[in-house]
C-alpha cells in the first residue's frame, strides 16, 4: 500500500481527540470574542470587515496556487456581489469567479454541501479556463490524477489519486459523512476536527481536474463557519500560504496513512493563528471607528486623508512606518506643512512617533495600542 486510499480501511481516519481538546476550546474562545468585538462596528465598518475577509481569502488561495489576481478587482467584484457600492472596474474572469465563488460560501454557510453546490463552485474558480475537458463536473480521464514535480526524466509523484471511476462512489460517501458529522448531524464533530478532517479527505479524493486545492480550503472555512454560532470565515488560506511549504508537505506526508493526528494537530494550530489574525482585524476596525470619530471635527482635509491611507494598509501598517515623505506623497503637502500636520496628530493621540531626523516614522495609535 502507498496511498491512504488504498488501506483497506479507508476512509476511517484514526486520531486522538484529546490532543485537539484545548485547541477546539481555544477555537472556541476566540470565535465569542470574535463576535463580541464585530458587534461594536456599525454597519460600513461589518460591511468592510466581510469584504477584507473575503478578499483576502480569495488572493490568498489563489496565490497558493501561484495564480496572483488583482487585489483591488477582487474586492470591487465582491462589493458588488454583496450589493456594495463598488468601482466601475472589468475584473478578469478569475477574479470575478474567485469573489462568486466566497460570497457565494458566505451567504450558503448553513446550507448542505452536495454535489450540485461543489459543480457550481468548480465552475466559479475555474471562470476564465479553457483547457480542461470538465468545467463543473468530476475528472473523467483514464489517465491517473497525480501530483508531481520535476522534469520528466526525473519526476516525483508526490501523491496519486484514486481513479476516476472511483470518484463518484467516493463523493458520495465524502457528503454523506460531511452531513452527518455537521453540528445538526447524527455524528456532529468538533469543528477544527471536522474541518481538518474534511479538507484532508477532499484533497485525497481530487475529485476535479483542477482547483482541488481552493475547493478544498473552501470546505474547510465552511466546516469552521458551521461550527460557531454566527457565520465568519476564519481566513485559513492567509496562514496556509504564509506556511505554503510546509503546508504541502504536511499534506503530503497524511496522503500516506490512516492515521492523521500531526496533521489535524498542524491544521488545529494553522487555524488558530488564522483565527487570532482576523480578530487582530476586528479590533483594527473597532479601533479606526473610535479614533475618527473622536477627530472628524479636528482633522483638515490632508490628515484625514493621510489616515486614511494608513488604515487602508491594515493592521500591520506601513512596512517601516510612515515618513514624512510618504506624507507628503499622499497628501501633497510642502514639507513645512507636512511637519505641522504629524506633529498636530501625535498631540492629538492619533499617530506615535519613532526615530529621530530622516529615521522619523510615524504610527496609527488605536485604543489598546502600545
Amino acid at each position: 500500500m502507498q496511498w491512504n486510499w488504498q488501506d483497506p480501511d479507508w476512509p476511517q481516519f484514526r486520531w486522538d481527540a484529546a490532543r485537539l481538546a484545548a485547541r477546539e476550546l481555544a477555537f472556541a474562545e476566540k470565535a465569542g470574542v470574535l463576535i463580541g468585538a464585530s458587534s461594536h462596528l456599525d454597519q460600513d465598518n461589518q460591511s468592510q470587515l466581510v469584504v477584507d475577509l473575503m478578499s483576502r481569502s480569495a488572493l490568498d488561495s489563489s496565490a497558493i496556487e501561484g495564480e496572483v489576481l488583482d487585489r483591488d478587482s477582487v474586492q470591487s467584484s465582491v462589493r458588488r456581489h454583496l450589493g456594495l457600492q463598488s468601482e466601475d472596474r472589468r475584473p478578469r474572469p478569475a477574479e470575478e469567479g474567485v469573489a462568486s465563488l466566497m460570497v457565494n460560501l458566505f451567504s450558503t454557510i448553513d446550507a448542505p454541501l452536495d454535489h450540485e453546490t461543489l459543480f457550481a463552485w468548480h465552475k466559479m474558480v475555474m471562470a476564465g479556463s479553457r483547457d480542461l475537458e470538465v468545467v463543473g463536473g468530476y475528472r473523467l480521464h483514464a489517465e491517473p490524477m497525480q501530483i508531481v514535480s520535476g522534469p520528466d526524466y526525473r519526476r516525483k509523484v508526490h501523491f496519486e489519486a484514486p481513479p476516476s471511476s472511483a470518484v463518484p462512489a467516493e463523493m458520495d460517501r465524502f457528503l454523506e459523512w460531511f452531513s452527518r458529522t455537521g453540528p445538526q448531524g447524527a455524528k456532529p464533530l468538533a469543528p477544527l476536527t471536522r474541518a481538518g478532517i474534511a479538507h484532508l479527505w477532499f484533497e485525497t479524493i481530487h475529485p476535479f481536474e483542477d482547483g482541488n486545492g481552493r475547493l478544498g480550503r473552501v470546505i474547510a472555512e465552511k466546516a469552521l463557519a458551521q461550527g460557531r454560532s454566527a457565520p465568519m470565515l476564519t481566513g485559513i488560506a492567509s496562514t496556509f500560504m504564509q506556511q505554503r511549504k510546509h503546508y504541502y508537505d504536511r499534506l503530503e506526508a497524511s496522503s500516506k496513512s490512516l492515521e492523521i493526528d500531526a496533521w489535524l494537530d498542524w491544521f488545529a494550530d494553522m487555524t488558530l493563528m488564522a483565527q487570532g489574525q482576523t480578530v487582530a482585524w476586528v479590533e483594527f476596525l473597532v479601533g479606526k471607528a473610535q479614533l475618527l470619530g473622536r477627530l472628524a471635527a479636528d482633522l483638515n482635509d490632508r490628515q484625514e486623508k493621510a489616515l486614511l491611507r494608513l488604515f487602508r494598509a491594515g493592521p500591520d501598517g506601513f512596512a517601516g512606518g510612515m515618513s514624512a515623505e510618504n506624507y507628503r506623497s499622499i497628501t501633497g503637502a510642502t514639507p513645512p506643512t507636512a511637519t505641522r500636520d504629524l506633529t498636530d496628530l501625535v498631540e492629538k493621540g492619533a499617530l506615535r512617533r519613532t526615530g529621530e531626523r530622516k529615521g522619523t516614522r510615524y504610527w496609527l495609535l488605536l485604543s489598546g495600542s502600545n
